[in-house]
């Protein structure tokens, strides 16, 4: 087999597991560029140094100075990807249990645990703080999963493949960010009249998932495969609260924007390297 034709099959294996990053590396061929080997090929991209690596940057104060983004940014993420609610428990507390988050707020010092919290402004300490699965381009949930039923895309999002997951949980152990939520019950649970029961508004170009899997935020990779953006980051345009764009890129708004403000990422001694900043 000659050299070519081996390094044609070697990147047409790499971007069928890819999936949505897949064009990049035929086009990159079709054009007779510079290859590399499976393995190194392999191994950079799960470094994050070769192809895109998508991020988001939040601005806190705009989501401070419009109180009721957050839960604006929260309802369009659920609804089209079809994230269950079970309501409140009987007393009328928040079902936490079963409760399942791909975008969500929490207070500073939950959000930021490992950053001083002595003599913080207190609206920021009353503040929620918005959250999401952190992309890290070192995931450990990635390393943790035995079926491969999360992974990393060249794109440099963390996957999930619904199918492939056995529910043992072991990626929710190695979050350090608490991201990952369980199906205890069933999402497809139906009412009377057909409709879902956990499910306010179905989109039927979502799967639905089934009990015993775990899911989370995914960076709307589905929209990014058409060409639009992250339905959290479109929601919050018109407040400049949200950048999103590809970390790889010097010129990319996202990569000037982190040049030109002071950011912050959770955790970031953990080594995880987070592709998801704050600006605080």
């Amino acid at each position: 087999m000659d050299n070519s034709r081996r390094k044609f099959l070697k990147i047409a294996g790499l971007s069928a597991i890819a999936g949505i990053g897949a064009p990049t590396a035929f086009n990159g061929l079709l054009k007779g560029e510079a290859l590399a080997s499976a393995p190194d090929l392999e191994e950079n991209v799960l470094k994050g140094e070769v192809g895109k690596r998508y991020g988001i940057v939040i601005d806190v104060r705009k989501f401070a100075e419009n109180k009721a983004l957050a839960r604006r940014c929260i309802n369009v993420c659920h609804s089209i990807h079809n994230v269950p609610d079970y309501g409140l428990n009987k007393d009328g507390s928040k079902n936490k249990k079963d409760e399942i988050k791909w975008l969500w707020t929490d207070g500073f010092e939950n959000v930021f645990p490992d950053h001083s919290h002595y003599k913080k402004n207190a609206d920021l300490h009353e503040m929620p703080i918005l959250a999401l699965c952190n992309h890290c381009d070192n995931p450990p949930c990635v390393r943790a999963c035995p079926t491969k039923a999360t992974f990393k895309n060249p794109d440099g999002i963390v996957m999930m493949d619904f199918h492939r997951c056995i529910g043992c949980r072991f990626c929710m152990a190695a979050c350090p960010y608490g991201a990952r939520s369980f199906n205890w019950r069933s999402p497809r649970e139906l009412k009377a009249d057909g409709s879902y029961k956990h499910i306010k508004n179905f989109n039927a170009e979502f799967p639905t998932r089934m009990r015993g899997v775990v899911e989370k935020c995914n960076l709307c990779a589905e929209r990014l495969a058409i060409g639009k953006i992250p339905a959290c980051v479109e929601e919050a345009r018109s407040a400049n609260a949200m950048v999103f764009g590809d970390l790889n890129d010097p010129h990319s708004e996202i990569s000037e924007v982190l040049n030109s403000e002071f950011t912050i990422q959770r955790k970031p001694a953990l080594g995880t390297n987070p592709s998801i900043f704050y600006i605080i």
